[in-house]
């Protein structure tokens, strides 16, 4: 998945972004997104959709270290349609589109997963490693937000690879491949074919993927510096307080993620050790999310860059003669 973000740069006329879903392929300009699936029989099967962005109605979020958030909130929005756009047209089955209730459901369960799993179990983990080895690993400990912050990239790199084994999901990471080499094509403004996008590598500063190791990595510096701010009895009962900094973990997540969208925008951008630096992990762990395409798969990813740019092009122009 690459994040999408604000047109406006004097070299790309629009950023795109997109997802690799099953047996297709989801890109997303600022006001449309197109699935493009291969069907059984093998022919492609499109759908296109004008996306209303909130930062439309509202400007303030396109503000830096707000827009991350909604970005994020967009990219899982639009995925679950995706996803599920995709599993039905791949296994031939009529489409039945989620409800807001469904999709706003289905969102808040994958928000509960993704807590549970990168803060809570962490959390929990790294005391009980405390316990075990007789250490005073409080959260105002160094220590603490080093090893719970392990525990977290651990259990991410451990997901990835133990998906990666799965078929279906090896075929999702070629079509990852597939999208991140179309993009490219696009970003160096190559003719998009597949022959020009062949040639491209599979990884990509602007990944969903490496946004999320990065928030991961960034959790650790950052509860470092507040936590030894916050008494480590704060409501006399160990259960209560670890409770609560768990909650401010959480609180704080926002925060990480709009400071996350804007480094790696800037590495997008500019490109300098200290950035370069910053992002490496997430460019190293793309060598496992994604894989070299074949040509059928290029050009499902092709087909709906080509048809968002299209549609994009036909809203502005819209917009212009209204």
């Amino acid at each position: 998945m690459i994040l999408n973000n604000d047109s406006g740069s004097t070299v790309i006329p629009i950023k795109v972004g997109g997802q690799a879903v099953i047996e297709g392929i989801m890109m997303r300009a600022p006001k449309t997104f197109t699935i493009v699936v291969r069907r059984p029989d093998g022919e492609l099967s499109v759908r296109e959709d004008r996306w209303y962005s909130p930062m439309e109605k509202w400007p303030f979020l396109k503000k830096p270290f707000l827009r991350g958030c909604i970005i994020l909130y967009e990219a899982m929005f639009n995925g679950i349609q995706a996803l599920t756009y995709s599993a039905q047209e791949a296994l031939g089955e009529e489409e039945e589109k989620l409800s807001p209730l469904a999709l706003a459901g289905t969102i808040a369960f994958a928000l509960a997963g993704a807590i549970l799993l990168f803060v809570v179990v962490p959390h929990l983990a790294t005391l009980g490693i405390g316990t075990l080895v007789g250490a005073d690993l409080g959260v105002s400990s160094i220590w603490f937000h080093v090893i719970d912050g392990v525990i977290k990239v651990s259990i991410f790199v451990a997901y990835i690879a133990l998906i990666s084994l799965l078929k279906e999901i090896r075929r999702v990471f070629q079509y990852h491949g597939a999208e991140h080499k179309s993009i490219h094509a696009y970003e160096k403004g190559e003719e998009l074919t597949v022959e020009n996008a062949r040639k491209y590598p599979t990884l990509h500063p602007r990944c969903g993927t490496a946004f999320i190791l990065l928030v991961l990595m960034l959790s650790i510096f950052l509860f470092t510096l507040v936590f030894p701010l916050v008494p480590k009895e704060l409501f006399g009962n160990l259960i209560i307080t670890n409770a609560f900094f768990i909650l401010v973990k959480i609180a704080l997540l926002p925060f990480i993620a709009g400071i996350s969208y804007e480094l790696i925008r800037l590495g997008d951008k500019h490109h300098n050790m200290f950035l370069s630096a910053m992002l490496s992990p997430g460019l190293w762990l793309q060598k496992l999310t994604t894989r070299e395409p074949s040509d059928d798969q290029l050009e499902v990813a092709i087909v709906a860059l080509k048809k968002t740019l299209e549609k994009e092009q036909e809203w502005a122009e819209v917009k212009n003669s209204a």
